[in-house]
């Protein structure tokens, strides 16, 4: 079997980092053509060496500057391109089939819809490029012959209930889970107020940030519900959330029949990554076998949309659709990023979301450069 060339953007992030110890693990199967980052350079130059791609992407001339010296000695240093296009550019390398897209922010959906375009399969970690790109970006990949596998745990569990002939067409209700994040359990008060060393110490998961702050907000649940009506093709209306603190269930279907699917996995992303990188065929992985009398207890609980309003906004965003969804995530990633700056409170994050939202437009999109613009312009939003 031949490898599988792939392209690997954001290979110094928690995604990208993650899928190297899985192409470590199958050095056959797997043959990475082109990667990015974007100033970790002292981070991806010993992954050139070691994958020796054809193309490498960092964000500005400086970093191609400062890679270039550190790759010196090499017998080929790869060709290294910079910005915006060199993301791009990693993800239409003619050679490649599969992209795996862990950038993060809106700022990944020009490269997955570059990728569709070109008739790529695209591992999506990057939710912001359906967030943002909406039933546009699924118009591209139809006209460009590519497809999505998602990455997310939650949309990977629901793919993998989803395989067999016409499961797709007989679906009653998706029920995605969420571990409720560290404020689970905390009053509203406290919420409002929570440092940045609170909201980043997520009890189950291990991620970038940003999305460690979306999980503490469930605004990434929220998220996870507007990418849920378009890779699954269902209204916002059949799409639910269900607090499991134990984030062993990745999430469920139930069919029209009142059957449920569910995939279970200790917490790690190994597994959605490797399947995605694969599909469809299965590999071992170096996660533990699941032991459900180790376990002792599954619990569940509904989501407080009073306490966390974000959920309720991107449902809302899901409903009204259009620009809505590309605001709210650029007002999210906006303030998110004030937040972890110190400059605003925990509770302003909602506030920046619900204001930038008010003034969305309710025209529908012509572009993907339209939502593009919307999604960078309520990044700067004040209130």
């Amino acid at each position: 079997m031949s490898p599988r060339p792939i392209s690997v953007l954001g290979i110094t992030g928690s995604i990208g980092t993650t899928a190297v110890g899985i192409l470590r693990r199958y050095p056959d199967r797997f043959a990475v053509v082109a990667m990015s980052c974007g100033t970790k350079v002292d981070l991806i130059a010993p992954l050139v060496r070691e994958f020796h791609p054809e193309l490498v992407a960092v964000k500005d001339g400086d970093a191609a500057s400062a890679l270039r010296d550190l790759l010196s000695g090499m017998d080929r240093i790869p060709d290294i391109v910079t910005g915006p296009e060199g993301q791009i550019a990693c993800a239409t390398v003619p050679a490649v089939e599969t992209v795996l897209n862990g950038l993060v922010g809106g700022m990944g959906l020009p490269a997955t819809a570059a990728a569709l375009a070109a008739g790529k399969t695209v591992a999506l970690a990057n939710k912001e490029s359906l967030i943002v790109g909406g039933q546009l970006l699924l118009d591209i990949a139809q006209s460009g012959g590519g497809q999505l596998i998602p990455v997310d745990s939650e949309h990977s569990a629901i793919f993998q209930c989803l395989q067999g002939p016409g499961a797709g067409k007989q679906i009653r209700r998706l029920l995605l889970t969420a571990s409720g994040g560290p404020m689970r359990s905390w009053p509203i008060e406290r919420i409002a107020n929570a440092t940045i060393a609170e909201a980043l110490n997520h009890p189950t998961w291990q991620m970038g940030p940003k999305i460690t702050i979306d999980s503490a907000t469930l605004m990434n649940k929220g998220l996870e519900i507007i990418e849920a009506t378009l890779l699954f093709d269902v209204p916002v209306e059949q799409v639910e959330v269900v607090v499991h603190p134990q984030s062993i269930i990745h999430s469920l279907v139930e069919f029209t029949d009142g059957s449920v699917l569910a995939q279970l996995g200790y917490p790690s992303m190994e597994l959605p990554i490797q399947y995605a990188l694969t599909y469809p065929e299965r590999l071992p992985s170096s996660v533990r076998p699941l032991d459900l009398a180790d376990l002792a207890q599954l619990t569940f609980e509904a989501p407080d949309y009073t306490r966390f309003p974000c959920l309720r906004l991107a449902t809302e965003a899901a409903s009204r659709g259009g620009f809505a969804p590309a605001v709210m995530n650029g007002a999210n990633e906006g303030a998110v990023a004030r937040f972890l700056a110190g400059s605003i409170p925990f509770g302003a994050i909602a506030e920046l979301i619900e204001a930038a939202m008010s003034e969305a437009s309710t025209e529908s999109p012509r572009s993907i450069d339209e939502l593009i613009a919307a999604n960078e312009q309520a990044m700067t939003m004040r209130v």
